[in-house]
């Protein structure tokens, strides 16, 4: 029996013990409650109520726009919607870079009043302080090491991480001080697959990957990428499970043609 059946709800402990039984840690990203109904009662163990939401869910370019009360919002509604999945929260840009003590306030708000269960942000070294400061605290944290998206503009393209050695040396470095300082797991985006089983062989901490290869701990995806909400979105790590768009286009386009020639409502569908 696998060790996320015998519980009630997941812990940072129970991703612990799934990584040491060399079991997989399923992820998977939500923003609302309907949306974490689902992927709760199908057994998902981690949601991450994930800063992708400034994308998928308001349209915007990229993560940096959303807000902190924006991502306290999402992940208020995706609490509400489960009984079992450990639920952590993406610090949004500017609520934690450069200042532990800002870093410290925003986590604290996440824990309050979403009721959420962990943070992650991006980042090594250079996030070391903040990390501490917020486990101090009491608060699980999770890193993310590779591309990390907040700082697209530094990086100037979406394209793969550390593929030369300057890079993947420091990515080998920050996740041992992303452990030292007492990240509970840290996510790994968009790196060579021989780097990310490298990287996982390093630590006793969790790796969960999106496009690092099978070798890491754990997988994770964009909800509304994975089920093929995002139209036109294909980059080479996505496996698409469903083509919800045209799913949903073509019901809609149906229900219009009902309503037109007024086959809807029905007998059925009336008082």
């Amino acid at each position: 029996m696998s060790v996320n059946t015998e519980i009630r709800r997941i812990t940072t402990n129970t991703v612990q013990e799934m990584k040491l039984n060399g079991e997989k840690i399923s992820m998977l990203t939500a923003y609302d409650y309907s949306t974490a109904v689902i992927l709760d009662g199908a057994g998902i163990d981690v949601i991450l109520v994930g800063d992708s939401a400034s994308n998928v869910m308001a349209g915007h370019e990229t993560t940096l726009p959303i807000t902190l009360d924006q991502m306290i919002y999402h992940a208020s509604s995706v609490v509400r919607g489960t009984k079992r999945a450990l639920i952590v929260v993406d610090l949004p840009f500017g609520s934690y870079q450069g200042n532990s003590k800002e870093a410290l306030a925003s986590a604290i708000r996440i824990m309050k009043e979403s009721g959420a269960h962990g943070v992650k942000l991006e980042g090594g070294a250079e996030v070391k302080d903040s990390i501490e400061r917020i486990i101090s605290a009491g608060i699980p944290v999770m890193g993310h090491l590779g591309l990390t998206p907040q700082s697209i503009y530094k990086f100037g393209t979406y394209s793969v991480r550390a593929k030369e050695d300057a890079e993947a040396n420091k990515l080998l470095s920050d996740i041992q001080i992303l452990q030292d300082a007492g990240c509970f797991a840290v996510v790994l985006e968009k790196i060579p697959a021989k780097l990310g089983k490298e990287a996982t062989s390093l630590v006793k901490i969790p790796t969960i990957g999106i496009g690092a290869g099978p070798d890491v701990d754990g997988q994770v995806l964009v909800v509304n990428d994975m089920l093929g909400i995002t139209k036109g979105f294909r980059p080479r790590f996505l496996r698409q499970y469903l083509n919800l768009f045209e799913e949903i286009t073509g019901a809609v386009k149906q229900y219009i043609t009902d309503v037109k020639s007024q086959d809807f409502p029905g007998k059925k569908e009336q008082y």
